[in-house]
């Protein structure tokens, strides 16, 4: 199993934590929120984990890691991130980003779920937005649901709708051949020939995770639904920030 971590963003919604050090670097009760997540797959004898980095690379020394630039991670957004190590998105793969925490509940629910292509979703997240009061919960990755098939992906996606089940995409991928293959192939097809607007994002290198998963059930790929419980949290905000040390001590 190999690891990619999504960790080039600059994280600059957290003010002073993040004006000297990229936001995955960021302390969380003595741990960097990657060093946690690093040392949560390590643990589990997971050891091939590459970090994509890009807004102060240099400040990343975490040991047996491999690192990929992402020289023009302030140009394009997260897809234009994941294709500078598009070549090593092959074999059994985790893709997941490098500014949230998961506790070992949600890890072995995802390692242990049989599926070639898997997305990790909360049903239970709404409640978490009650303390983000400086983080909409418009803005959340969201995912509509129907009989246990993923039907859209999208932030513009109501928190409701009746007849249906709308969760909050965790921001980790699980990936196996052949799908992984698939995956592969269609990144490069859409760094050749895509143009224009792609799904919520101006253009395919400015598009979130979220708009290439919609993209994969525009083609009719199968993407299961990997439904979690546990302790989790994304950090974007200041109380984002204060309650992930709240939470992961």
């Amino acid at each position: 199993m190999k690891i990619i971590f999504l960790a080039a963003g600059e994280g600059s919604r957290l003010g002073e934590e993040t004006k000297d050090i990229p936001k995955p670097l960021v302390n969380i009760n003595g741990k960097s929120i990657i060093e946690r997540q690093i040392q949560l797959f390590q643990n589990n004898n997971i050891s091939d984990i590459i970090v994509i980095t890009g807004a102060k690379n240099e400040k990343f020394n975490l040991k047996n890691i491999s690192y990929v630039h992402d020289s023009k991670y302030n140009l394009h957004d997260q897809m234009g991130s994941l294709l500078t190590v598009k070549e090593k998105i092959d074999g059994d793969v985790i893709i997941l980003f490098a500014d949230i925490l998961f506790d070992l509940n949600i890890l072995q629910q995802i390692l242990s779920f049989n599926s070639n292509f898997g997305v990790a979703v909360d049903l239970n997240w709404t409640k978490s937005y009650e303390k983000r009061i400086d983080n909409p919960i418009e803005l959340a990755g969201k995912v509509l649901i129907k009989n246990k098939k993923i039907i859209e992906f999208s932030e513009n996606l109501p928190i409701k709708k009746e007849g249906y089940q709308i969760g909050e995409f965790l921001g980790i991928i699980k990936l196996k051949n052949p799908s992984t293959n698939i995956v592969q192939k269609c990144i490069i097809d859409l760094e050749n020939n895509h143009k224009g607007k792609f799904h919520d994002a101006k253009s395919f290198e400015h598009s979130k995770i979220t708009d290439f998963l919609q993209e994969m059930i525009n083609l009719n790929t199968k993407i299961d639904p990997i439904f979690v419980n546990g302790q989790w949290c994304e950090i974007d905000t200041p109380m984002d920030l204060e309650i992930a040390r709240e939470k992961f001590l």
